[in-house]
Parts: C-alpha cells; structure tokens; sequence
C-alpha cells in the first residue's frame, strides 16, 4: 500500500468515527434521554470488556493461537475474586499472580 492509500483509509475511518458519534451526540443534543435508553447503556462496559478479553485469553497470540491453560486459569481467578470482591485492583492482581505463577511452575 501507498502512503496516499493509508491517508485515505485514516481520514475515511475519522470521519466515519465521528458520523457514528455525532449521529448520537449531535443529534441528540440536549434532549432527555429516555430512562430505557440509560438503563441499557449502563451495561455496556459489562458487555465491551470481556468482548476485549476473551480472544486474547481463548486464543492467545503468545502461543500462536492455540489454547493456554495458564491463561484460562488465570482469567478464571481474576474473574471469580473480581465477582466475590466487587475489586477490580484485587481481580487484575489475582489474575497477574495466577498467571506469573502457572508459568513459573510449568516454565
């Protein structure tokens, strides 16, 4: 690819970043916001987060792709204290040592 092609593609994903922002923020403006609307949005990190997470833990690029059970475990700590504790600090901890340490013992 060409730099005139790369330019290309950043400035059409730039506007088509903000067409999908203003669609809602323009549009929208300083009308209220009806109480369904809100009470969806409120579940949005829940549902992006894992989204983000579970690729990376199901099909690491570390071990090419193929499954990692240091991995899994270590998601399935992070998850079950960060369930138990409502912490997020203690789950990404207990994720960390979890993972840290099944390497250290297979490693």
């Amino acid at each position: 690819m060409g730099t005139a092609e790369i330019w290309m593609i950043i400035v059409a994903l730039g506007i088509g970043s903000f067409l999908i922002r203003f669609s809602f923020l323009g549009i929208i403006g300083n009308r209220r916001i009806p109480d369904w609307v809100l009470r969806h949005l409120r579940y949005t990190p829940v549902a992006v987060l894992p989204a983000l997470v579970a690729p990376m833990v199901v099909w690491p690029a570390a071990t090419g792709g193929a499954f990692d059970p240091p991995r899994v475990l270590a998601a399935a700590a992070a998850l079950g204290l960060g369930y138990a504790t409502r912490n997020v600090v203690a789950a990404i901890g207990a994720g960390a040592v979890t993972l840290y340490a099944m390497l250290y013992l297979l490693g």
